[in-house]
Protein backbone atom coordinates (compact mmCIF):
# COMPACT_ATOMS: atom_id res chain seq x y z
CA UNK A 1 0.00 0.00 0.00
CA UNK A 2 1.34 3.33 -1.30
CA UNK A 3 1.99 5.88 2.26
CA UNK A 4 0.80 8.56 1.16
CA UNK A 5 -2.83 7.52 1.65
CA UNK A 6 -2.57 5.95 4.64
CA UNK A 7 -4.06 9.51 6.32
CA UNK A 8 -6.80 9.41 4.44
CA UNK A 9 -7.80 5.26 5.04
CA UNK A 10 -7.15 6.46 9.01
CA UNK A 11 -9.92 9.21 8.57
CA UNK A 12 -12.38 7.22 6.86
CA UNK A 13 -12.36 3.90 8.91
CA UNK A 14 -12.55 6.10 11.88
CA UNK A 15 -15.39 7.98 10.37
CA UNK A 16 -17.41 5.18 8.47
CA UNK A 17 -16.29 2.06 10.17
CA UNK A 18 -15.24 1.29 13.36
CA UNK A 19 -18.39 2.61 15.09
CA UNK A 20 -20.20 0.41 12.62
CA UNK A 21 -18.70 -3.63 12.55
CA UNK A 22 -19.72 -5.89 14.96
CA UNK A 23 -18.74 -7.93 17.06
CA UNK A 24 -21.86 -9.49 15.59
CA UNK A 25 -30.31 -24.35 0.63
CA UNK A 26 -34.06 -23.07 -0.08
CA UNK A 27 -34.87 -19.61 -0.51
CA UNK A 28 -37.11 -18.59 2.35
CA UNK A 29 -37.55 -15.08 4.09
CA UNK A 30 -39.39 -14.54 6.89
CA UNK A 31 -40.05 -11.73 9.01
CA UNK A 32 -40.30 -12.43 13.28
CA UNK A 33 -44.28 -13.15 13.34
CA UNK A 34 -45.10 -10.11 15.11
CA UNK A 35 -44.38 -6.95 12.42
CA UNK A 36 -44.13 -6.01 9.15
CA UNK A 37 -40.74 -6.45 7.50
CA UNK A 38 -39.99 -2.59 6.82
CA UNK A 39 -39.74 -1.74 10.38
CA UNK A 40 -36.50 0.22 11.36
CA UNK A 41 -37.25 2.26 14.01
CA UNK A 42 -34.49 2.18 16.80
CA UNK A 43 -35.15 0.40 20.34
CA UNK A 44 -36.09 2.78 23.16
CA UNK A 45 -33.21 4.36 25.09
CA UNK A 46 -33.12 2.66 28.35
CA UNK A 47 -31.84 4.97 31.42
CA UNK A 48 -28.73 5.99 29.89
CA UNK A 49 -28.71 8.67 26.58
CA UNK A 50 -25.18 6.76 26.02
CA UNK A 51 -26.04 3.72 23.25
CA UNK A 52 -23.54 1.21 24.62
CA UNK A 53 -24.33 1.82 28.20
CA UNK A 54 -28.54 1.37 27.47
CA UNK A 55 -28.15 -1.51 25.43
CA UNK A 56 -25.49 -3.29 28.53
CA UNK A 57 -28.37 -2.17 30.77
CA UNK A 58 -31.37 -3.81 28.59
CA UNK A 59 -29.11 -6.89 28.10
CA UNK A 60 -28.87 -7.83 31.71
CA UNK A 61 -32.74 -6.41 32.17
CA UNK A 62 -33.10 -8.67 29.19
CA UNK A 63 -31.93 -11.74 32.19
CA UNK A 64 -35.60 -10.83 33.72
CA UNK A 65 -37.16 -13.35 31.36
CA UNK A 66 -35.19 -16.20 32.92
CA UNK A 67 -35.53 -15.20 36.47
CA UNK A 68 -31.57 -14.50 36.32
CA UNK A 69 -32.42 -10.55 36.89
CA UNK A 70 -34.68 -8.56 38.30
CA UNK A 71 -36.12 -5.38 36.66
CA UNK A 72 -36.35 -3.56 39.86
CA UNK A 73 -32.71 -4.44 40.95
CA UNK A 74 -31.21 -3.08 37.39
CA UNK A 75 -33.26 0.01 37.50
CA UNK A 76 -32.30 1.03 40.75
CA UNK A 77 -28.40 0.01 39.94
CA UNK A 78 -28.38 2.26 36.70
CA UNK A 79 -29.87 4.90 38.63
CA UNK A 80 -26.76 5.36 40.62
CA UNK A 81 -24.15 5.07 37.50
CA UNK A 82 -22.44 7.95 36.60
CA UNK A 83 -23.36 8.01 32.47
CA UNK A 84 -20.48 7.10 30.30
CA UNK A 85 -18.34 6.05 33.43
CA UNK A 86 -16.57 2.88 33.25
CA UNK A 87 -15.50 2.80 36.80
CA UNK A 88 -18.85 3.81 38.14
CA UNK A 89 -20.56 1.26 36.21
CA UNK A 90 -18.15 -1.36 37.55
CA UNK A 91 -18.63 -0.72 40.83
CA UNK A 92 -22.47 -0.07 41.29
CA UNK A 93 -22.64 -3.67 39.80
CA UNK A 94 -20.50 -5.28 41.93
CA UNK A 95 -22.52 -3.52 45.05
CA UNK A 96 -25.49 -4.93 43.78
CA UNK A 97 -24.02 -8.75 42.93
CA UNK A 98 -22.53 -8.37 46.51
CA UNK A 99 -25.69 -7.65 47.86
CA UNK A 100 -27.68 -10.32 46.64
CA UNK A 101 -24.76 -13.04 46.74
CA UNK A 102 -24.59 -12.28 50.68
CA UNK A 103 -28.98 -12.47 50.56
CA UNK A 104 -28.71 -16.28 48.87
CA UNK A 105 -25.60 -17.26 51.57
CA UNK A 106 -28.36 -16.01 54.00
CA UNK A 107 -31.29 -17.69 52.75
CA UNK A 108 -29.26 -20.91 51.85
CA UNK A 109 -27.98 -20.90 56.16
CA UNK A 110 -31.59 -21.17 56.94
CA UNK A 111 -32.38 -23.57 54.37
CA UNK A 112 -34.51 -22.15 52.01
CA UNK A 113 -32.75 -23.48 48.75
CA UNK A 114 -34.79 -22.23 46.33
CA UNK A 115 -34.82 -18.49 47.05
CA UNK A 116 -30.77 -18.76 47.45
CA UNK A 117 -30.47 -20.33 43.94
CA UNK A 118 -32.62 -17.75 42.62
CA UNK A 119 -30.56 -15.16 44.39
CA UNK A 120 -27.14 -16.83 43.52
CA UNK A 121 -28.37 -16.86 39.85
CA UNK A 122 -29.06 -12.77 39.74
CA UNK A 123 -25.52 -11.98 41.71
CA UNK A 124 -24.39 -13.91 38.74
CA UNK A 125 -25.36 -11.80 36.37
CA UNK A 126 -24.90 -8.92 37.81
CA UNK A 127 -20.86 -9.70 38.47
CA UNK A 128 -20.76 -10.60 34.90
CA UNK A 129 -22.47 -6.81 33.69
CA UNK A 130 -19.76 -5.29 36.55
CA UNK A 131 -16.78 -6.91 34.48
CA UNK A 132 -17.96 -5.74 31.18
CA UNK A 133 -16.23 -2.39 30.63
CA UNK A 134 -12.96 -3.92 32.71
CA UNK A 135 -11.08 -4.77 29.58
CA UNK A 136 -9.02 -1.37 28.73
CA UNK A 137 -6.06 -2.79 31.21
CA UNK A 138 -5.57 -6.37 30.27
CA UNK A 139 -3.39 -6.77 33.97
CA UNK A 140 -6.44 -5.27 36.07
CA UNK A 141 -6.76 -7.76 38.66
CA UNK A 142 -10.67 -6.82 38.84
CA UNK A 143 -11.36 -8.62 35.57
CA UNK A 144 -10.25 -12.33 37.09
CA UNK A 145 -12.08 -11.43 40.17
CA UNK A 146 -14.69 -10.65 39.38
CA UNK A 147 -15.10 -13.26 36.42
CA UNK A 148 -14.63 -15.85 39.29
CA UNK A 149 -17.10 -14.55 41.66
CA UNK A 150 -19.55 -14.96 38.57
CA UNK A 151 -18.60 -18.17 37.94
CA UNK A 152 -18.43 -19.55 41.40
CA UNK A 153 -21.99 -17.91 42.17
CA UNK A 154 -23.16 -19.42 39.00
CA UNK A 155 -22.31 -22.62 39.98
CA UNK A 156 -23.70 -21.87 43.23
CA UNK A 157 -27.04 -21.72 41.79
CA UNK A 158 -26.38 -24.81 39.82
CA UNK A 159 -25.59 -27.03 42.82
CA UNK A 160 -29.18 -25.89 44.14
CA UNK A 161 -30.95 -26.47 40.56
CA UNK A 162 -33.15 -29.66 39.88
CA UNK A 163 -32.14 -29.37 36.36
CA UNK A 164 -29.52 -32.10 35.61
CA UNK A 165 -26.03 -31.31 34.89
CA UNK A 166 -22.45 -31.90 34.48
CA UNK A 167 -19.38 -29.94 34.55
CA UNK A 168 -17.47 -30.78 31.60
CA UNK A 169 -13.41 -30.35 30.31
CA UNK A 170 -13.39 -30.53 26.06
CA UNK A 171 -10.33 -32.16 25.27
CA UNK A 172 -8.28 -29.23 22.72
CA UNK A 173 -5.01 -29.69 21.83
CA UNK A 174 -2.63 -29.78 24.32
CA UNK A 175 -5.65 -28.29 26.70
CA UNK A 176 -9.10 -28.24 27.44
CA UNK A 177 -12.23 -26.06 27.19
CA UNK A 178 -14.54 -25.40 29.69
CA UNK A 179 -18.25 -26.58 29.28
CA UNK A 180 -21.35 -27.14 30.82
CA UNK A 181 -24.01 -29.73 29.73
CA UNK A 182 -27.42 -29.78 30.80
CA UNK A 183 -29.82 -32.77 30.17
CA UNK A 184 -33.55 -33.02 29.97
CA UNK A 185 -33.75 -35.49 32.22
CA UNK A 186 -31.99 -38.14 34.52
CA UNK A 187 -32.78 -41.17 32.12
CA UNK A 188 -29.41 -41.17 30.11
CA UNK A 189 -31.50 -41.43 26.92
CA UNK A 190 -30.42 -40.63 23.64
CA UNK A 191 -31.13 -37.45 22.35
CA UNK A 192 -30.54 -34.83 20.13
CA UNK A 193 -28.19 -32.31 21.12
CA UNK A 194 -27.99 -28.38 21.27
CA UNK A 195 -24.41 -26.72 21.05
CA UNK A 196 -24.93 -22.98 21.58
CA UNK A 197 -21.56 -20.63 21.84
CA UNK A 198 -21.04 -17.08 22.89
CA UNK A 199 -19.38 -14.69 20.66
CA UNK A 200 -17.00 -11.37 20.90
CA UNK A 201 -17.56 -10.75 25.09
CA UNK A 202 -19.72 -13.11 26.63
CA UNK A 203 -19.34 -15.71 29.41
CA UNK A 204 -20.85 -19.26 28.91
CA UNK A 205 -22.81 -18.60 32.13
CA UNK A 206 -24.56 -16.30 30.06
CA UNK A 207 -26.29 -18.52 27.86
CA UNK A 208 -27.70 -20.82 30.82
CA UNK A 209 -31.33 -19.08 30.05
CA UNK A 210 -30.52 -20.47 26.38
CA UNK A 211 -29.66 -24.53 27.89
CA UNK A 212 -33.14 -24.19 29.94
CA UNK A 213 -35.33 -23.40 27.13
CA UNK A 214 -33.82 -26.47 24.99
CA UNK A 215 -34.14 -29.20 27.82
CA UNK A 216 -37.95 -27.81 28.23
CA UNK A 217 -37.99 -29.01 24.33
CA UNK A 218 -36.60 -31.94 25.24
CA UNK A 219 -32.76 -31.67 24.10
CA UNK A 220 -29.65 -31.79 26.14
CA UNK A 221 -27.79 -28.94 25.85
CA UNK A 222 -23.79 -28.11 25.94
CA UNK A 223 -22.48 -24.70 25.98
CA UNK A 224 -18.32 -24.12 25.91
CA UNK A 225 -15.83 -21.27 25.71
CA UNK A 226 -13.65 -21.76 23.06
CA UNK A 227 -10.29 -19.52 22.09
CA UNK A 228 -10.32 -15.47 23.43
CA UNK A 229 -13.84 -16.34 25.31
CA UNK A 230 -14.33 -15.96 29.08
CA UNK A 231 -12.12 -18.61 31.12
CA UNK A 232 -10.07 -19.43 28.23
CA UNK A 233 -8.95 -15.87 27.26
CA UNK A 234 -8.70 -15.00 31.07
CA UNK A 235 -7.02 -17.70 32.90
CA UNK A 236 -5.33 -19.94 29.73
CA UNK A 237 -4.34 -16.63 27.71
CA UNK A 238 -5.44 -18.29 24.56
CA UNK A 239 -6.54 -15.24 22.26
CA UNK A 240 -9.38 -15.43 19.47
CA UNK A 241 -8.57 -17.46 16.12
CA UNK A 242 -10.26 -16.92 12.72
CA UNK A 243 -10.34 -20.66 11.81
CA UNK A 244 -13.06 -21.93 14.09
CA UNK A 245 -13.59 -24.98 12.44
CA UNK A 246 -10.47 -26.08 14.65
CA UNK A 247 -12.56 -25.11 17.55
CA UNK A 248 -16.12 -26.68 16.98
CA UNK A 249 -14.74 -30.40 15.58
CA UNK A 250 -13.26 -31.11 19.32
CA UNK A 251 -16.32 -30.45 20.90
CA UNK A 252 -18.54 -32.28 18.14
CA UNK A 253 -15.89 -35.00 19.14
CA UNK A 254 -16.51 -34.67 22.66
CA UNK A 255 -20.31 -34.70 22.11
CA UNK A 256 -20.43 -37.65 19.64
CA UNK A 257 -18.04 -39.73 22.68
CA UNK A 258 -21.36 -39.51 25.47
CA UNK A 259 -23.68 -42.52 24.84
CA UNK A 260 -26.91 -39.61 25.64
CA UNK A 261 -26.11 -37.67 22.34
CA UNK A 262 -28.28 -38.58 18.89
CA UNK A 263 -24.88 -37.82 16.88
CA UNK A 264 -26.99 -37.81 13.74
CA UNK A 265 -29.12 -34.72 15.30
CA UNK A 266 -26.62 -32.41 16.25
CA UNK A 267 -27.30 -28.61 16.35
CA UNK A 268 -25.28 -25.49 16.33
CA UNK A 269 -26.20 -22.11 17.91
CA UNK A 270 -24.12 -19.27 17.14
CA UNK A 271 -24.62 -15.79 19.04
CA UNK A 272 -23.47 -12.56 18.55
CA UNK A 273 -20.13 -12.98 17.14
CA UNK A 274 -21.21 -17.01 17.04
CA UNK A 275 -23.01 -15.72 13.76
CA UNK A 276 -19.57 -16.32 12.11
CA UNK A 277 -18.03 -18.40 14.29
CA UNK A 278 -20.33 -21.14 14.25
CA UNK A 279 -21.03 -20.63 10.33
CA UNK A 280 -17.23 -21.16 10.09
CA UNK A 281 -17.27 -23.85 12.23
CA UNK A 282 -20.44 -25.55 10.48
CA UNK A 283 -18.81 -25.45 6.95
CA UNK A 284 -16.20 -28.19 7.71
CA UNK A 285 -17.92 -30.03 10.66
CA UNK A 286 -20.22 -31.92 8.72
CA UNK A 287 -21.74 -33.59 11.73
CA UNK A 288 -23.51 -30.48 12.19
CA UNK A 289 -27.16 -30.87 11.28
CA UNK A 290 -29.06 -27.58 11.40
CA UNK A 291 -27.37 -24.02 12.38
CA UNK A 292 -28.66 -21.38 14.07
CA UNK A 293 -26.53 -17.25 13.32
CA UNK A 294 -27.70 -15.34 15.73
CA UNK A 295 -26.87 -12.82 14.27
CA UNK A 296 -25.23 -13.32 10.82
CA UNK A 297 -21.70 -11.93 9.98
CA UNK A 298 -20.16 -12.67 6.94
CA UNK A 299 -16.79 -10.78 6.63
CA UNK A 300 -15.38 -8.21 8.31
CA UNK A 301 -12.18 -7.06 6.16
CA UNK A 302 -15.04 -7.06 2.73
CA UNK A 303 -16.90 -4.63 5.11
CA UNK A 304 -14.13 -2.59 6.03
CA UNK A 305 -13.11 -2.76 2.02
CA UNK A 306 -16.60 -1.38 0.70
CA UNK A 307 -17.04 1.35 3.47
CA UNK A 308 -13.24 2.85 2.43
CA UNK A 309 -14.42 2.66 -1.39
CA UNK A 310 -17.77 3.70 -1.06
CA UNK A 311 -16.51 7.17 0.31
CA UNK A 312 -13.33 7.72 -1.46
CA UNK A 313 -10.90 6.45 0.75
CA UNK A 314 -9.39 3.82 -0.73
CA UNK A 315 -8.75 3.38 -4.68
CA UNK A 316 -10.33 0.54 -6.47
CA UNK A 317 -6.85 -0.97 -6.73
CA UNK A 318 -6.39 -2.01 -3.23
CA UNK A 319 -7.18 -4.95 -1.41
CA UNK A 320 -8.18 -6.15 1.39
CA UNK A 321 -4.42 -7.94 1.96
CA UNK A 322 -2.98 -4.42 1.29
CA UNK A 323 -4.87 -3.20 4.22
CA UNK A 324 -4.18 -5.92 6.54
CA UNK A 325 -0.70 -5.65 5.70
CA UNK A 326 -0.76 -2.08 6.87
CA UNK A 327 -2.54 -2.41 9.58
CA UNK A 328 0.04 -5.05 10.46
CA UNK A 329 3.24 -2.22 10.95
CA UNK A 330 1.25 -0.98 13.75
CA UNK A 331 0.75 2.18 12.41
CA UNK A 332 0.81 5.42 14.53
CA UNK A 333 -1.47 7.83 12.52
CA UNK A 334 -4.24 5.33 12.42
CA UNK A 335 -3.57 3.94 16.16
CA UNK A 336 -3.82 8.11 17.21
CA UNK A 337 -6.77 9.15 15.35
CA UNK A 338 -8.84 5.53 16.73
CA UNK A 339 -7.57 6.49 20.42
CA UNK A 340 -8.98 9.78 19.62
CA UNK A 341 -12.51 8.42 18.76
CA UNK A 342 -12.16 6.36 22.01
CA UNK A 343 -11.76 9.11 24.04
CA UNK A 344 -15.17 10.73 22.64
CA UNK A 345 -17.69 7.42 21.70
CA UNK A 346 -18.31 4.85 24.42
CA UNK A 347 -18.67 1.78 21.58
CA UNK A 348 -15.88 2.60 19.48
CA UNK A 349 -13.37 2.65 23.62
CA UNK A 350 -15.28 -0.19 24.36
CA UNK A 351 -14.70 -2.05 21.18
CA UNK A 352 -11.00 -1.34 20.40
CA UNK A 353 -10.21 -2.26 24.41
CA UNK A 354 -12.24 -5.62 24.22
CA UNK A 355 -10.94 -6.22 20.95
CA UNK A 356 -7.47 -5.76 22.28
CA UNK A 357 -7.97 -8.07 25.16
CA UNK A 358 -9.49 -10.78 23.49
CA UNK A 359 -6.85 -11.19 20.35
CA UNK A 360 -3.95 -10.27 23.20
CA UNK A 361 -2.64 -7.71 21.44
CA UNK A 362 -1.41 -4.10 21.93
CA UNK A 363 -3.06 -1.90 19.80
CA UNK A 364 -6.07 -1.10 18.11
CA UNK A 365 -4.22 -1.34 14.56
CA UNK A 366 -3.39 -5.38 15.49
CA UNK A 367 -6.71 -5.48 16.81
CA UNK A 368 -7.98 -4.83 13.73
CA UNK A 369 -5.43 -7.23 11.91
CA UNK A 370 -6.42 -9.44 13.33
CA UNK A 371 -9.93 -9.25 13.14
CA UNK A 372 -10.07 -8.74 9.10
CA UNK A 373 -9.18 -12.32 9.29
CA UNK A 374 -13.18 -13.45 9.89
CA UNK A 375 -14.43 -14.21 6.74
CA UNK A 376 -16.88 -16.64 4.80
CA UNK A 377 -15.64 -15.49 1.47
CA UNK A 378 -15.47 -19.31 -0.24
CA UNK A 379 -16.88 -21.23 2.83
CA UNK A 380 -20.28 -20.32 3.15
CA UNK A 381 -21.01 -22.13 0.52
CA UNK A 382 -19.10 -25.11 2.30
CA UNK A 383 -22.63 -25.14 4.90
CA UNK A 384 -24.26 -28.21 4.05
CA UNK A 385 -27.05 -28.43 6.89
CA UNK A 386 -29.99 -26.07 7.05
CA UNK A 387 -29.33 -23.03 8.37
CA UNK A 388 -31.03 -19.89 9.95
CA UNK A 389 -29.80 -16.20 9.41
CA UNK A 390 -31.13 -13.97 11.99
CA UNK A 391 -30.44 -9.69 12.11
CA UNK A 392 -32.30 -7.64 13.76
CA UNK A 393 -33.83 -4.23 12.41
CA UNK A 394 -32.30 -2.08 14.83
CA UNK A 395 -29.08 -3.89 15.18
CA UNK A 396 -26.75 -1.10 15.80
CA UNK A 397 -23.39 -3.50 15.14
CA UNK A 398 -24.85 -4.82 11.86
CA UNK A 399 -27.29 -1.69 10.15
CA UNK A 400 -29.96 -3.11 7.94
CA UNK A 401 -28.53 -6.18 8.44
CA UNK A 402 -25.95 -6.23 5.67
CA UNK A 403 -23.73 -8.66 6.88
CA UNK A 404 -26.60 -11.45 7.65
CA UNK A 405 -28.16 -10.80 4.67
CA UNK A 406 -24.82 -11.21 2.82
CA UNK A 407 -23.95 -14.90 4.36
CA UNK A 408 -27.44 -15.56 3.73
CA UNK A 409 -26.97 -14.77 0.04
CA UNK A 410 -24.17 -16.78 -0.10
CA UNK A 411 -25.15 -19.86 1.32
CA UNK A 412 -26.17 -23.08 -1.32
CA UNK A 413 -27.84 -25.20 1.32
CA UNK A 414 -31.51 -25.34 3.01
CA UNK A 415 -32.10 -21.54 4.33
CA UNK A 416 -33.91 -19.42 5.94
CA UNK A 417 -34.05 -15.36 6.93
CA UNK A 418 -35.70 -13.86 9.80
CA UNK A 419 -35.13 -10.03 10.30
CA UNK A 420 -37.21 -9.34 14.12
CA UNK A 421 -38.72 -5.74 13.75
CA UNK A 422 -38.48 -3.10 16.58
CA UNK A 423 -42.29 -2.89 17.08
CA UNK A 424 -42.12 -5.42 20.29
CA UNK A 425 -38.38 -4.23 20.92
CA UNK A 426 -36.99 -7.28 19.07
CA UNK A 427 -34.72 -5.12 16.47
CA UNK A 428 -31.88 -5.33 18.56
CA UNK A 429 -28.47 -7.54 18.79
CA UNK A 430 -29.68 -10.89 19.27
CA UNK A 431 -32.77 -9.87 20.30
CA UNK A 432 -31.27 -9.54 23.30
CA UNK A 433 -34.31 -7.63 25.98
CA UNK A 434 -36.88 -9.77 24.04
CA UNK A 435 -36.57 -13.42 24.61
CA UNK A 436 -39.98 -14.54 24.20
CA UNK A 437 -40.06 -13.51 20.96
CA UNK A 438 -37.00 -14.72 20.38
CA UNK A 439 -36.90 -18.21 21.67
CA UNK A 440 -40.37 -18.61 20.50
CA UNK A 441 -39.05 -18.00 16.62
CA UNK A 442 -35.36 -19.48 16.48
CA UNK A 443 -36.30 -22.68 18.70
CA UNK A 444 -39.74 -23.13 16.76
CA UNK A 445 -37.50 -23.24 13.31
CA UNK A 446 -35.26 -25.80 15.22
CA UNK A 447 -37.72 -28.12 16.36
CA UNK A 448 -39.17 -28.49 12.85
CA UNK A 449 -35.41 -28.71 11.29
CA UNK A 450 -34.36 -31.39 13.82
CA UNK A 451 -38.15 -33.31 13.83
CA UNK A 452 -38.83 -33.05 17.43
CA UNK A 453 -41.47 -30.68 17.95
CA UNK A 454 -41.39 -30.66 21.60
Amino acid sequence: MKTGKTHIITIILLITIIITVSAGCTDNVKQSPVSPADNTTESSILVFADQEFAFQLMRTVGSSYSGEADVGECLATASRIKEGDFESWYSEWKKTAETFKAAGDESLAAGHKHTAMEAYFRAATYYRTAEFFLHGNSTDPRIIETWEKSRETFRDALALDAVPHEIIDIPYGNTTLPGYFYMADNSGTIRPLLIIQTGFDGYQEELHPYAMEGIKRGYNVLTFEGPGQGEVIRVQNIPFRADWENVITPVVDYAVSRPDVDEDRIALWGISLGGYLAPRGAAYEHRISALIADAGTYDVGENLMQNLQKDGGADLNMTKEDLREWLQTDPAEFNDAIRSAMAENTGTRWMNENGMFVFNVSSPALFWAEWMDFSLVGTAEKIRCPTLVCAGSSDHFDPDGAQARELYDHLTCEKEFVIFSDDYGAGSHCQLGAFAQSFGTKFDWLDDTMGTGE
